[in-house]
């Protein structure tokens, strides 16, 4: 399949006469032509990392997608902005199926491509765009043909992964058959599941997802009760003077974060292994998928916008970037459900604990493999108070102070504030909580419900 991809792209350069690169619709590389010519300039930054990165940055997509690409029905000329690293002009011609936009073919313009004719306003395509347009409309045809192969066997893995006990042998031999079927597996060698949480399921016109090596299928599934959004910043009293220009950052991201009952879409990704123990390949899907836009988060659904600390006006977060989880791997289908579980906590832990992410494999996540097993339900009522958001910043002194094994100047160098603050503040916490941080059982509930509470 990817070398009908090439030669097709191979016939679009020869036919213009420039330097041709087919990416899908996420703008992740899928063929190129060869740069002919000694001249830097005409290979600018942008084909140049995207050939070498294999995907356009988000940046460049959306500098891209204003000029109307994913509308176009015909060939569109871009115009060079050296200040967006795009030196040289281009021609875009949209690969499309039924309709549906599947990908792109991008036409470098040394300026010899300046006057031909696009065929807009009525007037005819010259020839060779035509007979260009005629080849991209064949990549449409084969990116949709594989599309409908990758979606099928996408059905059957969710079959497998979200059937009940009793039912996932059928649902495995079925999916056994149709992997067969595709000569992209051979029975008996090692797989394992790739989660990425969360993942984007609005678009249901998506372009399929890459040809990668390894990767077997893909599909949806709930995450169950996933992450939420960071509470607001919320301002404490007054605390003791803290050491001049400290700061209060010195753990970015790990603030507590209240439980969320509501489904999060996550993305299942059968991946084919090398050998067992061998997870390269899992983790160059991982990566992949993660650079898609598909694999980020808004603000919680239902949740207010994050507020200056003393009421200020109300910003909407940035999207939250997604993080992956890789299962061990097996031998057989059958084991694929628990893959599964493993691969989400994975993802799970990642998304909640930064220092483990992006990427993280099960066996990697340490007391998270029991957090994460753990029913999501409410908090326990000793740490309610806690995890309130104007609390956040107490929740995450505490946490920081368990994590660093109770040692208070490793704990105050972590949070960069004064010994005396983080006394006052762990005072505060006992007086919120009711429990003895002098006590080894009262340690370990709050130290497991923080963790679990960003879950």
């Amino acid at each position: 399949m990817r070398g009908d991809y090439q030669q097709l792209v191979d016939e679009i350069s020869a036919a213009l006469g420039a330097p041709a690169t087919l990416e899908d619709r996420d703008f992740g590389l899928i063929a190129f032509g060869a740069h002919e010519g000694d001249d830097d300039e005409v290979m600018d930054p942008v084909r140049t990392r995207s050939i070498l990165q294999r995907r356009s940055s988000a940046a460049v997509r959306a500098w891209f997608e204003a000029f109307g690409i994913a509308r176009a029905k015909t060939a569109l000329r871009i115009p060079p902005d050296p200040a967006a690293g795009v030196f040289k002009g281009r021609i875009c011609l949209p690969v499309r199926h039924r309709g549906i936009v599947h990908g792109y073919v991008w036409l470098l313009d040394d300026g010899h491509l300046t006057d031909l004719e696009l065929g807009s306003r009525g007037t005819p395509p010259d020839p060779r765009i035509a007979q260009a347009m005629e080849s991209a409309a064949r990549i449409g045809a084969l990116l949709a043909d594989e599309a409908r192969a990758g979606s099928e066997l996408g059905d059957l893995l969710r079959e497998l992964l979200a059937a009940p006990p009793d039912g996932q042998p059928a649902a495995a031999a079925a999916l056994r058959d149709a992997l067969r079927d595709s000569l992209r597996f051979t029975p008996g060698a090692p797989l394992t599941l790739v989660a990425v949480v969360p993942w984007d399921t609005s678009d249901t016109d998506a372009a399929p997802l890459p040809s990668l090596p390894g990767l077997l299928a893909a599909c949806a599934l709930p995450a169950g009760g996933g992450p939420a959004d960071g509470p607001a910043a919320g301002a404490d009293e007054p605390e003791p003077a803290a050491r001049p220009g400290s700061g209060r950052n010195g753990r970015a991201g790990s603030a507590v974060l209240p439980h969320s009952a509501a489904p999060v879409p996550a993305l299942a990704a059968l991946v084919r292994l090398r050998a067992s123990g061998a997870s390269a390949p899992a983790h160059t899907v991982a990566e992949h998928l993660l650079r898609s836009p598909r694999a980020s988060a808004g603000p919680a659904e239902g949740r207010a916008p994050r507020g200056g600390a003393r009421g200020g006006s109300a910003h909407p977060p940035p999207p939250r970037p997604g993080a992956a989880g890789i299962g061990l791997g097996t031998r057989e289908l059958t084991d694929l459900p628990a893959t599964w579980r493993e691969a989400l906590d994975a993802a799970r832990a990642a998304h909640a604990e930064p220092r483990l992410g992006p990427i993280t494999q099960w066996d990697a996540i340490g007391p998270y493999r029991m957090l994460t097993a753990l029913p999501g339900t409410a908090p326990d009522p000793a740490i309610g108070p806690l995890l309130a958001p104007a609390h956040a910043e107490l929740a995450r002194t505490a946490e920081v102070f368990l994590d660093c094994a109770g040692q208070a100047s490793r704990t105050a160098h972590a949070l960069g504030i004064h010994r005396q603050t983080l006394y006052y503040r762990l005072g505060r916490v006992e007086k919120l909580t009711g429990l003895d941080l002098d006590d080894g059982e009262h340690r370990l509930l709050l130290h497991m419900a923080l963790k679990a509470a960003r879950l």
